[in-house]
Formats: structure tokens, C-alpha cells, sequence
């Protein structure tokens, strides 16, 4: 027999043949020959040398220990004073009591949803996030939860924690702002043949998401379909002088025709238009004579206009110097006024006959 001490804190435990016979306080402990002790420090997790099963049959031991099972579908999350210290996968764990103020969370992993009320900070932590599926739903966004390929819910905006497990889970994110489609290059006929490329825009909303991503498969694809036969429509029903006349009115037609199947679809149009029409090389230059034909003739009725109005004024002006003298002789003044400013100088030869005639030009005749 011999003395064995145990330290402060620590425990001792006494093998005989490879069997638990006893367990040591601290202090000065009388151990035979043939037994050995193995000492454990109380603030750690215990390290069973053996199964723990076996060694649990020991009341004493069993007394001073917390026991932890983990099942295959569970995880156990463990704090040590009110701390997170590590997560227990399955399997089976002993915690000696007494010095250290153990608390443990059970949750179930089997179950896709975290209904376990877990902190933001635990979730959070390394240890703890590999065994979480996140999802980011963004401040625009909407999403569709999917669990077991399955519709199950629609998410708003936020972030989303799943359990990792065998069941398969995702998350389908739609932007609700307003979008943009834009059907460019279409080559229509028109009705009276003309063929012409056409540029189309529409901005739309997603409405109703069940039905734009749930019962509709490429929502997407099904409103450049629906636009661009409603805008096919449209121009095969008038010629292309009538289209060139009526471009505004395409898109109060398309957004009457296409207001039922884009609902359908969960889709709303907000707004749409004819961007670009696009004639071919031969039917632009075919266009263009028939503005300058236009323009000309224009011209030609304007000129007519102005050269008979101007008739008219001469002819008015004519009656009234032909029933007034005076008039006349100052229509008369005002030519030879005219012709004096791109004369420098005048050379007069000749007697008197000459300014008696000037004499007449400017002096009315009395009668």
C-alpha cells in the first residue's frame, strides 16, 4: 500500500486488473499495490479510457459526472459558464461536475427550419456555421422557398438560416423593381407588303410571384413571346404610310392586347414603345423622292401664291396712280430717287429745255 495525492480540482480514478474500483478526492489517498490511479482535471471534459458505458456501472463516478448523448440526428450546441464553447456531433460525451457551469442546447437537424431558438452571434460562429445553409434575400427582392423541390413559402426581404441535412432546399430570388424587355431587329411585313426592321421597349413589374416563377416556367421568355406577336399584329394590320402616320397609337394597342395573358403570368406592363422603325436601303431612297417631289411642289404652289399676290398689289397700285396725279408723279420721284443713289454725278448740257423738264417731272400739272 502507498499514498497517492491528488491535486486541487483533479479527481483520481483507481484501476484493479483494468477494472473501476474507485474514485479519489483531492488530498492524500491510500491506493494498494496492484492498482494504478489515473487523474482528470475537473475542468475539462472527461476522456473516458474505456466505454463510458462500463465505467458508469461505478455509482460514484456516475454521480460526479453530466452526460451528454447526441443522436444521429441531432446536434448539441455547449456553453461553458453562459459562453459557447463547441457544438457535440452524435455520439456520447461526460462532463465532470461541480467546478465548471455547464449548459447545453439541443436542436434537431432533421428538421429543414431552425424552429430552435438559437442567438444571431451562436449562429454566427464558425463552428456552429458549417452546419447552416444561408440564404440572402435582398432589400429589392422577393424569394420562393423550395424545400424538397416543393413550393413551400414566399420570403420577403432578410436572411434565412437552414439546418444542413439530406433534404434538398433552395431559395429563388426576383427583383421587384420595374424591368426592361427590350424585342430589337423585328422584321415585319406590313400590310401592304413593305418589309421594315422594328425596335420595341417595355418595362414591366413581376406581380404575382407564384405564378411568374411557380406556374410559369421562363416568365421571362413567355413576355418577349406575348409582346412581340401583339406588336406583329399591329403592323400587319395597316400599310406603312399608315404606320409612319400612327406609330404613337402601337402602344395603347399592345398593352390592351397583351393585359390578360401577361396576367396569367404574373407579369404588369407599366409602359411600352416603338423605339426605331427601320426602313430597307431601296425603300428609303423610294421615300425620299416622294418628300422632295412633296417639298417641290410646295414650293412651286407657295411661288405661284406670292408671284399673284404680287400682281395683284402692282394692279392696285396702277388704278390708284391712274385716278391720282399726284401719285403718280410721286411714284415717279421715287424711281428717279432710286436711280440718283447709284448715280456719283451728273453732267447737264443744253439750254433751258432741260429744266423745263425737270421742272415737269417734279412739278404735278394743275388742271
Amino acid at each position: 500500500m502507498f499514498f497517492r495525492r491528488i491535486d486541487a480540482y483533479n479527481v483520481g480514478l483507481v484501476f484493479k486488473n483494468g477494472a473501476l474500483v474507485n474514485v479519489l478526492d483531492a488530498g492524500f489517498n491510500f491506493v494498494a499495490l496492484n492498482e494504478y490511479v489515473m487523474e482528470y482535471d475537473l475542468t475539462k471534459s472527461f476522456l473516458a479510457p474505456m466505454d463510458l458505458s462500463i465505467l458508469l456501472k461505478n455509482e460514484n463516478l456516475a454521480n460526479r459526472l453530466i452526460v451528454v448523448d447526441v443522436s444521429d440526428k441531432e446536434l448539441v450546441l455547449q456553453f461553458e459558464n453562459n459562453l459557447f464553447k463547441r457544438v457535440l456531433t452524435a455520439g456520447r460525451y461526460a462532463f465532470w461536475k461541480g467546478v465548471v457551469d455547464y449548459s447545453f442546447t439541443v436542436v434537431d437537424v432533421s428538421k429543414v427550419e431552425m424552429i430552435d431558438a438559437i442567438d444571431i452571434a451562436v449562429m454566427m460562429k464558425p463552428e456552429v456555421l458549417i452546419y447552416v445553409r444561408a440564404y440572402v434575400v435582398g432589400a429589392n427582392e422577393k424569394g420562393l422557398l423550395f424545400i424538397d423541390n416543393k413550393f413551400v413559402k414566399v420570403l420577403s426581404a432578410g436572411n434565412y438560416y437552414f439546418w444542413k441535412n439530406a433534404t434538398p432546399i433552395s431559395v429563388e430570388r426576383v427583383d421587384m423593381r420595374q424591368m426592361q424587355v427590350e424585342i430589337a431587329g423585328q422584321e415585319i411585313l406590313t400590310k401592304d407588303k413593305a418589309a421594315l426592321r422594328v425596335n420595341f421597349n417595355a418595362q414591366y413589374v413581376v406581380k404575382d410571384l407564384v405564378k411568374a416563377v411557380v406556374e410559369t416556367k421562363d416568365y421571362e421568355k413567355q413576355l418577349y413571346t406575348i409582346l412581340q406577336l401583339a406588336l406583329r399584329e399591329y403592323i400587319g394590320a395597316y400599310t406603312l404610310d399608315e404606320l409612319l402616320e400612327n406609330k404613337e397609337q402601337v402602344a395603347p394597342f399592345v398593352m390592351a392586347a397583351v393585359v390578360d395573358k401577361l396576367n396569367a403570368i404574373g407579369v404588369e406592363l407599366n409602359n411600352c414603345g416603338i423605339k426605331d422603325v427601320i426602313l430597307p436601303g431601296d425603300m428609303k431612297d423610294i421615300l425620299n423622292q416622294v418628300l422632295v417631289a412633296e417639298k417641290k411642289a410646295q414650293a412651286n404652289t407657295i411661288m405661284r401664291r406670292e408671284e399673284t399676290a404680287s400682281t395683284r398689289s402692282l394692279l392696285n397700285t396702277a388704278k390708284l396712280m391712274e385716278d391720282n396725279e399726284m401719285l403718280f408723279k410721286l411714284k415717279e420721284m421715287e424711281y428717279v430717287e432710286r436711280i440718283a443713289e447709284k448715280i456719283n454725278s451728273i453732267s447737264v448740257t443744253g439750254n433751258n429745255q432741260v429744266i423745263d423738264q425737270l421742272k415737269q417731272i417734279f412739278t404735278p400739272t394743275k388742271k
